[in-house]
């Protein structure tokens, strides 16, 4: 046998295997060991089925699909939702198609069950769609093509020809090639100014689990060096660390801490644990049994390889002449699937690195992103806040003005971000309207949001009749508003003016906003906020009414400040040329006062408790912690809210608190602005509850308590879709109203 060469070594294959169709054909289809697909197929089946009753949606079918004026945002305008206890069994279908891939049990089968209608949800409802949610389909469809029931799996122990059989060499390389792009393709994403200066992941580094840097770094260092720094170098060389064995346990290393991290931060389901699960890909092909070995799970012989020996040969691989004649079972002819599946690969591949550049084509999804969200391995690259979304209807008919709720016939905000979305909603809202009666409307949309500590500006023209506009998914959207990056250097000024007030006021607000000329912006302003407005850049005409009808407009240029009346609406308008950039100060003395106020009153809070916890203590009946803990909590609560509702609704002070000075501050600030005590007195309440939730609760449980109320969490969704599927089921076969059992049997419990 001819000695590996180096390249071998690194890569396990030899260069002249690629220079041929025919060499190509061979490695693509060569045999391997099952072992390490089965547990990747394992792994991925147990993650679907924690995933579909909480990501996926199962617990909430009813909710989502149970409205049948409710508007849906599909990839294709054909697809159509189902009725709400048809769609609760295509989630089911969907669990035991992800069990089945678990137990690889009718494993072709399980995979059609589970892929199908996990690609139908997924393009039936772009607003939930991440880049997560579209790996998962990938990778159903990929493990659909592959061999993945070889081993550790009930079609093996039903069918013998099939067990620890050797898969083709393309099944292991798809797998490991799509992991690296989710890696490789989010690091070149991440090239991009915004995430290199530290603005698409805003003040990340004050998160807990950066708490060891914070003795060496300051916050913003952190999230400029550790979170944006630290990303990028893991995206983009972390896969390649696991692809070589000399780097793949650093990798290892890397990797697990960055998910395990990501999980802790991030609300993004099982996506952390699902790539953890794929790092397993990348060790040896045998790494199970190797380690089933070692534990004396299993017995096995070596061949001259140091591998696992395989009797079974596969038809789906391609073996050495000496090696097919020594079974007499296998040919080593390279068969019509051989060639079909290294064709399949090559082009999976091709349109897998094609698709996140594809945006020129697809110019009708572009905007201030490329393309639909989900494809692009964009991974935390772009941060949103929505400021304000105003959606109103002229009736043509009696020329009059209604406004609607931005949540109209819909529970989704994505739809706000994208111009395909925005169509589709536009023409919901417009058959909806016709409903009730509105047969000739215009209908427009104004939408204020920031992109990566931007300028709040528009994102629509809101001149703009959304019932009268055309969009393609070919063709560029002229009826959006461009993302101003010409002003994006000003994020550094706007980071200074941030941090000046932050050291001088305890209770404020900033809302940054940027204008374009023609355009005016109409705003309330709350009578429990001060609030100033002032020109960074450009013109602008602010006009406020000063009494009932009459009106008075003032204009104000760089530098130049505004006090803006209370509880009442205003108008700005951009008067220069060039867009006009000014921002809005609000300073809420209510909460300044009233928080003042609570820390005063409530430092004896934690005594109160402690004496109440000691007192109960002694009480042997109460033996369980919990019960101990809740019950001084709730008596602490009813001492220290009954003393603050005698003070602040009845007027009375406890003489032992000495608050009579704080007290008369308060009330006279109660009067003066028109605030319910009650309302306040509600207010203290739920800030008691927080704080000294968080404080003791977490302080007595700690990262015990979290993982406990996630479990628990898994736990209560399960029971709420398996009774979902149940109900749904009776619902079809015995045709009773699913609506009126889910209402009366299924939430009777919870």
């Amino acid at each position: 046998m001819a000695s590996k060469t180096k390249f071998h070594h690194l890569f396990g294959f030899e260069l002249d295997e690629l220079k041929s169709w025919h060499g190509l054909v061979r490695l693509f289809n060569r045999p391997e060991d099952p072992s390490s697909l089965a547990a990747f197929r394992i792994l991925f089946g147990l993650i679907m089925m924690l995933d579909i009753p909480h990501e996926r949606g199962m617990t909430d079918a009813d909710l989502e699909f149970g409205n049948p004026k409710q508007c849906h945002f599909p990839l294709f305008d054909f697809l159509k939702p189902l009725s709400s206890e048809w769609m609760v069994i295509v989630y089911g279908i969907m669990f035991f198609g992800a069990m089945g891939i678990m137990l690889g049990f009718k494993y072709r089968w399980s995979c059609i069950c589970f892929t199908v209608p996990y690609w139908y949800l997924f393009f039936l409802d772009k607003t939930t769609w991440n880049n997560h949610s579209y790996l998962y389909g990938l990778c159903g469809f990929l493990l659909f093509f592959m061999d993945g029931n070889r081993y550790l799996s009930i079609d093996g122990l039903i069918n013998k020809n099939i067990r620890n059989a050797h898969v083709p060499l393309w099944n292991y390389s798809l797998l490991r090639i799509q992991i690296f792009l989710v890696y490789f393709l989010a690091g070149i994403k991440k090239t991009e100014l915004d995430w290199i200066k530290g603005y698409s992941m805003g003040n990340l580094g004050t998160h807990w689990v950066f708490d060891p840097f914070k003795s060496i770094l300051t916050t913003d260092q952190i999230t400029l060096f550790i979170v944006h720094g630290g990303g990028l170098f893991i995206d983009l060389f972390v896969g390649f660390m696991l692809f070589f064995d000399k780097t793949r346990l650093i990798g290892t290393l890397i990797s697990s801490s960055f998910h395990i991290m990501n999980s802790r931060m991030f609300n993004i389901g099982m996506f952390p644990y699902t790539m953890l699960a794929t790092t397993t890909l990348f060790y040896s092909l045998d790494w199970p049994k190797r380690l089933m070995l070692k534990a004396g799970i299993i017995e096995s012989t070596l061949d001259e390889n140091k591998k696992f020996s395989i009797n079974k040969l596969s038809e789906h691989c391609i073996y050495d002449k000496f090696k097919a004649e020594d079974k007499k079972e296998k040919s080593s002819k390279v068969k019509l699937y051989h060639k079909f599946f290294t064709l399949f690969s090559l082009l999976y591949i091709s349109e897998q690195l094609f698709l996140p550049y594809s945006h020129f084509i697809t110019k009708g999804y572009n905007n201030w992103t490329n393309g639909l969200y989900g494809y692009s391995w964009d991974m935390m690259v772009h941060s949103w806040h929505t400021q304000h979304i105003k959606i109103h209807f002229v009736d043509k008919k009696t020329n009059q003005t209604h406004y609607l709720n931005p949540k109209a016939w819909t529970s989704r905000r994505r739809w706000s971000s994208h111009g395909d979305m925005m169509y589709q909603y536009a023409k919901c809202i417009e058959q909806r309207l016709n409903e009730y009666g509105f047969k000739d409307i215009e209908l427009y949309f104004d939408i204020w949001r920031s992109m990566n500590h931007r300028f709040n500006q528009r994102q629509v023209d809101p001149r703009v009749d959304m019932t009268k506009v055309e969009w393609s998914p070919f063709k560029q959207v002229k009826w959006l508003i461009p993302l101003m990056t010409d002003l994006s250097a000003w994020r550094s000024k706007l980071k200074e003016i941030e941090d000046q007030y932050a050291k001088n006021k305890t209770d404020f607000d900033l809302t940054f906003v940027a204008d374009l000329n023609g355009l005016k912006l109409e705003n309330f302003v709350s009578p429990f906020l001060n609030s100033t407005i002032e020109v960074l850049n450009g013109k602008i005409q602010v006009e406020t009414e000063i009494k009932k009808g009459k009106k008075h407009n003032t204009t104000l240029k760089v530098g130049e400040k505004f006090n803006l009346p209370s509880g009442t609406y205003h108008t700005v308008y951009t008067v220069s040329d060039q867009p006009s950039c000014f921002f809005y100060i609000y300073l809420n003395e209510t909460a300044i006062v009233l928080s003042d106020w609570f820390d005063n009153f409530s430092k004896n809070m934690f005594q109160t408790f402690n004496k109440t916890y000691d007192a109960l203590k002694k009480f042997k009946e109460l033996k369980d912690e919990t019960e101990l803990l809740w019950k001084a909590y709730n008596k602490t609560l009813i001492i220290n809210s009954k003393s603050f509702f005698e003070m602040i609704v009845k007027n009375e002070s406890n003489p032992k608190q000495n608050l009579k000075k704080d007290i008369g501050n308060v009330l006279s600030y109660v009067e003066e602005k028109k605030l319910n005590k009650t309302m306040v007195y509600h207010s203290f309440v739920n800030q008691f509850y927080t704080n000294f939730n968080d404080k003791m609760v977490k302080a007595k449980y700690g990262l015990f308590y979290k993982n406990y109320r996630k479990l628990l969490s898994v736990l209560i969704r399960f029971k709420q879709s398996f009774s979902m599927l149940y109900y749904a089921l009776r619902s079809v076969f015995f045709k009773e109203n699913f609506s009126k059992l889910i209402n009366t049997e299924l939430f009777v419990d919870y």
